[in-house]
């Protein structure tokens, strides 16, 4: 098991991997780099905060099977790295968070004004090194940005009279899946990888950025305090439906039974008050709708598992078929 998170049964895939995640990790510094110094320190904030790279690693994997060493392969696992990391400086302003990776969050450090200008920033930057990939790059990567944006307005709006976990689903599909997919698609158009095998890893990009946030969800609630590096139910102290709470308020609208009675009761507003956080907490890490929730992820990995059936069956395609156990069962 590397640092990233993925099994390599090919020493060579590894350590080829392994390089070319650090040289994304070097460009990504000179990426955020700016003749302002203040430009360039709120830039690398979240940067050196650390992160996953799973947005690069997905790159570089589906590239593996064309030419992994094509000069367009680093660059594009850049652009969305730096899309990823500009996302997260809006997504704090707009939930007003107080920390991202153990770290204060850019809104907290600064002010929510200079989150945003950050977060355009680093578009900007993104935006620039994909032009130097062609126009197809220039069109995925515009289309990717306008699936993340509409998936932060529809979760603003809410899902109005429209079924809540369905519109939830669609929501991470378009907040985490869409950039994912990008991810995939371009280690295998930049690597020059066959057209079928192109469509076939975007499909399994799409797949696993969904398993890869759900898996959050249920992290969020189930972990201990330090295990996962995150404080346990902060979706749920901030009222925000994830995946475990849209379940319980399916499979128990209606009842009549007093605790699950109390527990929609608490799930159906911010939770400030640190008693009623920990009551619902506990009472939502028994209820069955936790093993659903797992139980989905799990088919969402399994569904991205058989799309890599149709691939040819180079080493990387077992690496990524570890990944999908690594996204289904990690704590953090």
């Amino acid at each position: 098991m590397s640092g990233l998170g993925v099994s390599f049964d090919d020493p060579v895939l590894e350590a080829r991997i392994l390089a070319g995640v650090d040289e994304v990790e070097r460009q990504l510094a000179a990426a955020v780099d700016s003749p302002e110094a203040f430009v360039a320190e709120a830039a690398a904030h979240l940067l050196n905060a650390g992160g996953k790279r799973f947005r690069p690693l997905v790159v570089a994997l589906c590239a593996e099977f064309g030419d992994p060493a094509a000069p367009g392969v680093v660059p594009s696992a850049v652009v969305v790295e730096l899309t990823h990391l500009a996302t997260l400086y809006h997504d704090d302003v707009m939930d007003e968070a107080d920390k991202r990776r153990g770290a204060l969050s850019a809104n907290a450090r600064w002010d929510n004004t200079l989150a945003i200008l950050v977060g355009d920033y680093l578009f900007a930057q993104a935006s620039d090194i994909v032009s130097t990939l062609g126009p197809e790059a220039v069109r995925i990567q515009a289309r990717t940005f306008s699936r993340l944006v509409r998936g932060q307005i529809r979760e603003t709006i809410g899902p109005g009279d429209g079924d809540p976990l369905q519109h939830y689903l669609g929501v991470v599909a378009d907040k985490t899946g869409s950039l994912i997919a990008t991810s995939a698609r371009f280690g295998a158009m930049m690597s020059a990888a066959p057209v079928e095998v192109e469509h076939a890893l975007t499909e399994f990009g799409e797949r696993i950025g969904a398993a890869f946030q759900l898996r959050d969800d249920i992290i969020d609630v189930a972990s201990e305090t330090g295990e996962s590096g995150k404080t346990p139910g902060t979706d749920l102290r901030e009222g925000v439906p994830t995946l475990p709470v849209l379940l319980v308020q399916q499979m128990s609208a209606g009842s009549t039974d007093p605790a699950e009675v109390r527990l929609l009761d608490l799930l159906g507003r911010p939770l400030t008050d640190d008693a009623e956080h920990a009551e619902a907490l506990e009472a939502l890490r028994r209820h069955p709708a936790m093993d659903e929730a797992r139980s989905y992820v799990q088919s969402e990995a399994d569904a991205a598992r058989r799309l890599l059936e149709k691939l040819p069956d180079v080493p990387a395609r077992a690496a990524l078929a570890a990944l999908c156990d690594t996204v289904a069962t990690r704590l953090g």
